[in-house]
């Protein structure tokens, strides 16, 4: 099932409805056979972007491209693209083999055609032993895996995924990640997902776009929005992180001192701009890049503070920290190695390095405006 990769490209998209604006002003790029997922929470733009791309949404403005070339104004069934849906959208009185074979039999393909190339695709999601089952006789992971070969099986130019392993439960949806990673790396393709699952945004994608309010909020690797978030709201919806405000002392070469009411705190700088003595800075702070700190133990950064309330997630614990001039602190510890048996109400002491925290822009200030 090889095929050639696609370029795609969105250039100012606009979608509004009447004065409520889904999508705005959007612009990314996705390379060929890349796997690009959209991610943000309900009401981000992300399924309107998707559906604009498939051709089912007119933009109000701007352009869809592929390969450079326009193709806004083609219909759906002009731009070749394959879809997955949440809810499979398989046909229950066909079979499996039927199923995938149907978009094959729109195009006028031969029988032989339709038999070899739907052969082939029940094999790359390894469905071949279920040809002749009726979708009901499936369960959920291998009817989403009959949806995929169907949108693979014509080789199309682009497989657009709409919250396609949404439905399953947490244990199965891990599997489908695994295999959909896999599948992409074998086909070659060029996939744009959507999801507000952040766990499957990271561990999928090649690159991430954060939507919020209709607006691209930070594009890139998973690994760069992670570690480098630029906004509050980025490094607040990838995962769990600590906001710690403060005042900016002095900025050195080295980085800067931020005074939190009697705490100094050490900070790598910034790449970007410096904020000004005397003005105001955020930083975002991973639990999992904090540490606690035995009798007599140094960091960079240290704070005193009691523990609130913690839970035992299995590989881990995460303690909720009560300090007097950072309010709750979040930390993240493997439970193999944890140096404490958390209690509540017992005192720790906190530590992290001065490149550990991340200085961010506080966007949710606007965003709740």
């Amino acid at each position: 099932m090889e095929a050639k990769a696609h370029a795609l490209e969105l250039r100012s998209l606009t979608r509004r409805y009447g004065s409520f604006v889904a999508v705005d002003g959007v612009s990314l790029s996705v390379p060929r056979g890349a796997f690009l997922t959209l991610l943000g929470p309900s009401g981000s733009g992300k399924t309107t972007i998707l559906m604009t791309i498939a051709g089912f949404v007119a933009p109000t403005e701007g352009m869809v491209l592929l390969d450079g070339s326009d193709i806004t104004p083609l219909p759906p069934e002009r731009r070749d693209f394959g879809m997955v849906f949440q809810g499979y959208a398989l046909f229950p009185h066909m079979t499996v083999a039927e199923n995938v074979a149907f978009p094959l039999r729109v195009r006028g393909l031969s029988r032989a055609d339709r038999d070899a190339k739907t052969r082939a695709a029940l094999d790359l999601v390894q469905l071949d032993r279920f040809a002749e089952r009726k979708p009901s006789q499936l369960s959920g992971g291998q009817q989403q895996r009959v949806a995929l070969a169907r949108a693979l099986v014509f080789d199309p130019a682009l497989l657009l995924l709409d919250e396609p392993l949404s439905a399953l439960d947490k244990k199965l949806r891990a599997e489908l990640q695994e295999e959909l990673k896999a599948l992409h790396r074998r086909v070659g393709r060029t996939f744009v997902n959507v999801t507000h699952d952040q766990d499957e945004a990271l561990s999928l994608s090649d690159q991430v776009a954060i939507l919020n309010h209709g607006k691209l909020i930070q594009l890139g690797a998973p690994a760069t929005l992670y570690e480098q978030p630029r906004t509050r709201f980025v490094a607040d919806f990838l995962g769990k992180s600590n906001f710690i405000r403060g005042l900016v002392r002095e900025s050195r070469p080295s980085g800067l001192l931020l005074q939190a009411g009697a705490t100094t705190l050490v900070q790598q700088a910034p790449g970007g701009p410096r904020p000004a003595p005397g003005t105001t800075a955020l930083l975002s702070l991973r639990p999992e890049k904090i540490a606690l700190l035995a009798a007599g133990e140094t960091a960079e950064n240290s704070v005193s503070g009691s523990i609130l309330s913690w839970a035992y997630l299995g590989s881990g614990f995460l303690l909720v920290v009560r300090t007097a001039d950072l309010g709750e602190i979040r930390v993240a510890l493997p439970a193999w190695r944890a140096p404490i048996a958390p209690a509540e109400g017992l005192a720790v002491r906190l530590g992290w390095s001065a490149d550990a925290a991340v200085p961010v822009e506080d966007d949710l200030v606007a965003d709740a405006a």
